[in-house]
């Protein structure tokens, strides 16, 4: 039988989770540990929010992979919503270990890889530097944009892609950010890109995108961050043989 600690001893060694930075609340790692330290069976879900807690120790989870942490929201007072969903996994047993940008950036199970294996974006190359790390990935493809809009609606479950067609009608240089990476398509322009796919983006993103002749593909922030979760999840249990599920809880967003 795993055990926590040997779970969260190699996801740190296989994801680095010490030698990328990330962002203040990330604080990537374990998060919340599970009374006996044991695991039988590994769960995948984007946020460690309550309705997911709930229906993770519902199924008999005990070991939860989350993209957003507990504190992504920042430190908060332990009552109410916060309270219930403490006391729930501590109540079922449930260890909660949290990957952002580790698992945003990772060679084989990260969001970026999966994506652009999905939309066929094949050998990519780092991209989009970031703290001494890349955030992102790109390719050289040569599709029609509308093709390029099926693939990527095709790997996120056939949720609503939103286009700014600002670019080439034929797409040559493609970079990959998922999650809410649109306001970088100044740098993605100035790296050469002539397409930018990302989950989500400020406002102002499209009409920059416009005027610097970039296509921007907004693929939903929740949809684009469901792989690496899954695909950790997936090679956690295959290594340790034992069950997985993913915990689907999509914002629309």
């Amino acid at each position: 039988m795993a055990t926590t600690d040997e779970l969260v001893a190699y996801l740190g060694d296989y994801l680095q989770v010490e030698a990328v930075p990330d962002y203040p609340n990330a604080h990537n790692g374990m998060q919340l540990a599970n009374g006996n330290g044991t695991v039988q069976k590994v769960g995948a879900a984007v946020d460690a929010c309550l309705p997911v807690v709930l229906e993770a120790v519902d199924r008999g989870i005990d070991f939860l992979i989350v993209h957003h942490g507990m504190f992504w929201s920042g430190v908060q007072r332990i009552e109410g919503a916060v309270y219930e969903r403490v006391k729930a996994a501590l109540d079922g047993g449930m260890a909660i270990y949290s990957s952002h940008l580790p698992l945003d950036i990772h060679a084989e199970v990260g969001n970026n890889a999966v994506l652009c294996d999905r939309m066929g974006i094949w050998d990519p190359s780092p991209f989009l530097e970031w703290k001494g790390i890349f955030l992102g990935l790109r390719g050289e493809v040569e599709m029609g944009r509308e093709d390029l809009e099926e693939r990527l609606s095709d790997a996120v479950g056939g949720a609503n892609v939103h286009l700014c067609p600002g670019g080439p009608e034929v797409v040559r240089r493609v970079g990959v950010v998922t999650g809410g990476a649109g306001g970088e398509v100044m740098q993605a322009a100035a790296e050469g890109v002539d397409t930018l796919v990302t989950g989500e983006g400020p406002h102002w993103s499209y009409t920059a995108a416009e005027e610097l002749g970039v296509n921007l593909f907004y693929g939903g922030h929740y949809a684009t961050e469901t792989f690496g979760v899954k695909a950790l999840a997936a090679h956690l249990a295959e290594r340790e043989r034992v069950p997985w599920e993913f915990v689907d809880h999509p914002t629309g967003l």
